[in-house]
């Protein structure tokens, strides 16, 4: 496989820290690029930092790259109003896209969520289904749709419903068996192991979107025990 180049937008959030961490300790990635509004702690000799407005981020701030990985999100109550929300979850995400597209970048992958319908009676589920709508209308050369239920983890940021329903779900876990399998809580390492391996590994579709079941199952192929020790990220902390 060919040395790959990668950029994560939302690079300090859960998903976004852990898959920066992953991609620059993968052998297939040789220059992994993150913006972001607040650069973070983690270096890396292959770890590009652009700290950037989002307000004012142009063409000249995406480099060409294999894949886009945007995981960039919030909530109604962490952005302070429907505004902020809309710009974290819609307004950027689509920017970015459109940027990527102009570039030539053929990969662009979206955290969305479980439930997204632009037809939903429920505001969130309404936006990321606006979001994932209108990323479809853009014609990437693949579009991967990521739909986690509710994710576990330590945040920087504190998220008291999620935080609560995380453990809520934990607790009902022996009971989200067979189809309710789906909605049992799954950690953003995984999640953002899933992304790497679509990147890396999944057939090339056109769109195509990830259910919360299908991101548990995605691994790396593994070719010996010492494999299976370098990408088991989901037992990674």
């Amino acid at each position: 496989m060919k040395k790959r180049s990668a950029i994560v937008v939302g690079a300090t959030g859960l998903v976004g820290q852990a898959l920066t961490q992953q991609l620059c300790e993968d052998d297939n990635y040789v220059d992994v690029t993150i913006i972001v509004r607040t650069a973070p702690q983690y270096r890396h000799p292959k770890l590009t930092i652009k700290v950037r407005d989002f307000e004012r981020i142009e063409a000249r701030d995406i480099d060409f790259a294999h894949e886009v990985f945007c995981c960039l999100g919030t909530t109604r109550k962490a952005a302070g109003s429907k505004v902020a929300f809309e710009r974290v979850d819609f307004t950027y995400p689509l920017l970015i896209a459109s940027l990527a597209k102009k570039k030539g970048i053929p990969h662009f992958l979206v955290i969305s969520a479980m439930g997204a319908n632009e037809a939903s009676r429920f505001y969130y589920s309404r936006v990321k289904g606006k979001v994932e709508k209108a990323l479809i209308a853009m014609d990437f050369d693949q579009l991967s749709i990521i739909r986690p239920s509710l994710l576990r983890g330590e945040r920087a940021k504190f998220r008291l419903g999620e935080k609560s329903g995380a453990a809520l779900l934990k607790v009902m876990k022996p009971l989200l068996q067979g189809p309710l399998r789906k909605y049992q809580a799954i950690e953003g390492v995984q999640v953002a192991q899933a992304m790497r391996c679509i990147a890396l590994y999944q057939p090339v579709q056109k769109v195509k979107v990830y259910t919360s079941q299908e991101l548990q199952n995605i691994e790396p192929p593994l070719q010996n025990e010492d494999d299976k020790k370098t990408f088991d990220w989901s037992k990674r902390g």
